[in-house]
C-alpha cells in the first residue's frame, strides 16, 4: 500500500500517476503487504530534513527514511512497513525544466529512486548505481515515462 500526502499549498495533479507508477515497481520486484508513504513537500521543508538527519545544510530532491532494517519482521497486520520518501516539489519543478522532461517524468523518477532506497538499494560506487538506476528505468518504462 502507497499513501501519498502532498503537504505543499500547490496542487499536483501528477501524483495519481506516479501511485501508479510505485505500485508497478511493487509488483516489478514482486513484493506483497508492504507499505510506505510518499511526503510532498516544500524546499524549506526538506532543507530542514536534509539538515537535521543527514548533517548536510542545503535542500535536495529526495530523502528517504527505512523504519525497517530487518524486512522480515512485519507489523501486527502482516504487513512490512518501509518507511517514508520525501519529495521536494520545488527541487522536482527546477530539475525537470533543467533536464528538459516533465514534472511527471522528474516526480516519478524521484519516487521510484526512493523506493529503492527503502528496499536497500544505493548508489555509493559505480557498481551500485548502474544496478539501482537500471531497476528505476525498467519501472518507469515499464509504465511508458520516458525522459
Amino acid at each position: 500500500m502507497v499513501e501519498l500526502f502532498n503537504q505543499t499549498d500547490r496542487e499536483i495533479t501528477e501524483l495519481e500517476t506516479v501511485e501508479k507508477v510505485l505500485k508497478t515497481a511493487i509488483e516489478k520486484e514482486k513484493l506483497e503487504n508492504v507499505e510506505f508513504n510518499v511526503i510532498i513537500v516544500d524546499n524549506e521543508y526538506i532543507h530542514n530534513l536534509n539538515r537535521d538527519y543527514r548533517g548536510i545544510d542545503r535542500e535536495t530532491d529526495v530523502i528517504t527514511f527505512a523504519l525497517e532494517d530487518d524486512k522480515t519482521m512485519p507489523d501486527p497486520e502482516g504487513k512490512v512497513i518501509l518507511g517514508d520518501i520525501y519529495i521536494s516539489l520545488d527541487k522536482a519543478k527546477s530539475q525537470s525544466k533543467e533536464y528538459g522532461h516533465s514534472l511527471l517524468r522528474e516526480l516519478s523518477f524521484l519516487a521510484v529512486h526512493g523506493f529503492y532506497h527503502l528496499l536497500g538499494y544505493d548508489h555509493q560506487t559505480k557498481e551500485e548505481e548502474e544496478v539501482m538506476f537500471k531497476k528505476q528505468e525498467e519501472v518507469l518504462e515499464i509504465y511508458g515515462i520516458k525522459r
